[in-house]
């Protein structure tokens, strides 16, 4: 693994070992992409497919948020749906609707289309993206994949959804053929992962996005044995894990789960009921609405604010969203959460003096 050393001690990889820190490690989930205009400068025409798998491009719109903002984590930009993308099964994703199958998953026959991937080969795009910024960042890169509930939800759906029918028909009414097809996106997240920390990324995150759909004991029975056999991968290959799902509050004693550094938490959720609810055993990233960024300032720095109040200075706090970057945001306005954030986050076991705006 070609990590530097000195990065062991970056207020992101102190956090995600809950270690006292000198600030509070600010990133943004979607932190690259529509909401910079030098983004489109880079992006070019057709599917963000070609933009993610040209490492060139690929390289500098990951790094286009670091410089403007002073955040403390690049995270690599590609897809979750990238393996599934190169595995042959038939998925684009449109601009305004996300990942759409022509041919969504209905059969046993449909497993044939998510063939194994060969990192060396499918992903050697991504590898290089990797490596590229592990040689241009003084900060750490975070790897990503998406969960197996998450990527089925759009392959099954074939489109993203809102009350995930098939989904769930699938699941409750043949759980073997629902097992098996998450066997197979749980090799293709072990895969694309693996190589990314070998390649040299410094932390990952799973991606579990829609999981908050489920109930308790259906994600128990349908969804935990194949994120945890990912999880326990991540482990072994000695990289923290960030476990994340939206509206995953009732979930989150699971998503902590043996291998899990961190977990990101939704705006839904307070961080003081989350670090309950986990026990103290996980860092926890979050959480404020990404929506807010688009209210005026004074009420954007008392969110803020608010968000650094609720973790009461615990050391193992990420300051981020509860959600990924809306495109009509402000990038001054994310320059001003990063310098907030800096200036008044502690991460010392005190909790920030409380200011009227």
């Amino acid at each position: 693994m070609t990590t530097a050393a000195p990065l062991t001690a970056s207020p992101l990889l102190r956090a995600l070992r809950q270690e006292p820190g000198d600030r509070v490690p600010v990133w943004f989930m979607r932190q690259a992409g529509r909401s910079l205009p030098e983004y489109f400068a880079v992006r070019g025409e057709g599917s963000i497919l070609d933009a993610i798998s040209d490492p060139d491009r690929a390289t500098e719109i990951t790094l286009q948020p670091v410089r403007r903002y002073g955040v403390d984590a690049a995270i690599l930009f590609s897809d979750i749906m990238t393996p599934v993308w190169v595995s042959g099964f038939g998925v684009d994703i449109t601009p305004g609707v996300g990942p759409e199958c022509a041919q969504p998953f209905r059969s046993a026959d449909d497993l044939a289309r998510l063939r194994p991937i060969d990192p060396d080969r499918d992903l050697r795009f991504q590898t290089e993206t990797v490596r590229n910024l592990v040689n241009e960042l003084t900060v750490p890169l975070i790897g990503f994949a998406g969960a197996p509930f998450t990527l089925a939800a759009y392959l099954v759906e074939g489109r993203p959804s809102r009350e995930y029918v098939h989904v769930k028909s699938l699941m409750m009414g043949d759980p073997d053929l629902w097992h098996r097809l998450c066997d197979r996106l749980a090799d293709l997240a072990i895969a694309t992962l693996t190589a990314q920390v070998e390649a040299g990324a410094s932390a990952v995150q799973l991606f579990d996005s829609w999981v908050g759909a489920l109930h308790p004991e259906h994600y128990r029975r349908f969804v935990a044995p194949h994120s945890a056999r990912i999880l326990a991968t991540m482990a072994d290959q000695g990289v923290p894990c960030i476990h994340f799902g939206i509206n995953s509050g009732e979930l989150l004693d699971q998503m902590a789960a043996p291998g899990v550094s961190c977990v990101g938490v939704d705006w839904r959720t307070p961080l003081a009921a989350a670090r309950a609810r986990t026990g103290g055993r996980v860092a926890l990233q979050g959480n404020l609405d990404p929506a807010l960024l688009l209210a005026p300032w004074p009420a954007v720095e008392a969110e803020v604010r608010r968000v650094l109040a609720d973790n009461a200075g615990h050391p193992g706090h990420i300051f981020n969203l509860g959600h990924g970057v809306l495109p009509a945001t402000d990038p001054d306005t994310l320059n001003e959460v990063v310098r907030l954030v800096h200036a008044e986050g502690r991460a010392d076991g005190g909790a920030p003096e409380h200011r009227e705006t």
